[in-house]
């Protein structure tokens, strides 16, 4: 290798991760009003680079700056936690996508585990529930593609397509020896995030699925609807939540906030103060004291655990079901 090629990529390296680090610094150490410094591992960056013109000069086949860079950037964040992920503009599209209720695929919520996707939980009336995928399963081949070394937004992008079209996911379950073989036909997945029926006795029952943008808004809807139904006053709640992974954390707070008159609902913790953040309740409870069931299982993720914890914390509801999915990040 030329010492004018890896100085150069040396110094492209530096400056690379110095911009990044100040733009990610830079509001912290404004508001904390001290004169921080930051240390680079400049021992590590030289590593970095090293290996960066070896892929460059001798990989069997040519990789753009721009495909090594952001893979380098993905490859930070997954080995922080199952959680955590690097969004480019086209992947932050489709998460905005996926919180409207309105999408094509397969149904399902998923995340990473041990480099192979994992079912958090099907989504209800979705092609992929009503194919029998279940919560807990781990995808390890789509159609012909391992997933072993893709990314969440890539084999995302492999299971989403055309409506009609077949995907067929091979899954391995705990319990069963062999890997299971199932075809999925592609559709467009309405998710309508509120769903209620009254009960004998004037109870309710609402089924919230997942929490969308619009959740809170549609679950006081639907609790004046009972109402009406009822003759003006409903006697008692279930409110199920099982297999639901998840979704925005204002819709978690505003479900949380429309059966609570005080108390903290859920807070945040980091590194930067930005995202400290409390969220208390209101004083307006839709049930007027009514008694609530909460139903949980081992599908019930994120946003659903925030609803359930605040609801028992507050001593507002009882939990039922199992053990839930314990994300117990944001």
């Amino acid at each position: 290798m030329k010492p004018t090629l890896r100085n150069n990529l040396f110094i492209l390296s530096i400056g690379l991760v110095l911009g990044l680090t100040l733009a990610i610094t830079q509001g912290v150490f404004a508001e904390r009003g001290t004169a921080s410094t930051f240390s680079l591992p400049v021992d590590d960056l030289r590593t970095f680079t090293e290996v960066f013109a070896k892929i460059k000069n001798d990989y069997v086949e040519p990789v753009d700056d721009k495909t090594l860079l952001e893979n380098a950037i993905r490859g930070m964040l997954t080995g922080l936690d199952p959680h955590s992920t690097y969004l480019d503009p086209e992947g932050y599209k489709e998460l905005q996508v996926g919180t409207t209720g309105r999408f094509g695929g397969l149904g399902i919520e998923v995340g990473m585990e041990d480099g192979f996707v994992k079912v958090i939980s099907p989504i209800d009336d979705t092609p992929a529930k009503r194919a029998g995928v279940m919560t807990g399963d781990l995808i390890v081949r789509l159609d012909d593609t391992p997933v072993k070394g893709l990314s969440l937004s890539d084999a995302v992008k492999i299971m989403r397509g055309k409506p009609g079209s077949d995907i067929v996911l091979t899954i391995v379950r705990e319990g069963v020896d062999q890997p299971l073989k199932i075809t999925i036909t592609r559709d467009i997945i309405r998710v309508k995030s509120v769903k209620s029926r009254l009960l004998d006795d004037k109870f309710a029952y609402i089924r919230i699925t997942s929490f969308q943008s619009k959740t809170g808004e549609s679950l006081l809807k639907e609790i004046e609807k009972l109402k009406e139904d009822a003759g003006g006053s409903l006697k008692g709640l279930v409110l199920d939540l099982r297999n639901n992974p998840g979704g925005v954390l204002s819709a978690a707070v505003e479900v949380s906030d429309a059966f609570l008159t005080n108390g903290l609902i859920v807070y945040t913790e980091g590194r930067d103060v930005d995202s400290r953040l409390k969220f208390s309740a209101t004083p307006n409870d839709v049930m007027d004291k009514a008694p609530i069931v909460v139903l949980v299982n081992g599908g019930s993720a994120s946003a659903s655990e925030i609803v359930s914890g605040a609801l028992q914390d507050q001593h507002r509801a009882i939990i039922m079901g199992s053990k839930t999915f314990g994300k117990g990040s944001v």
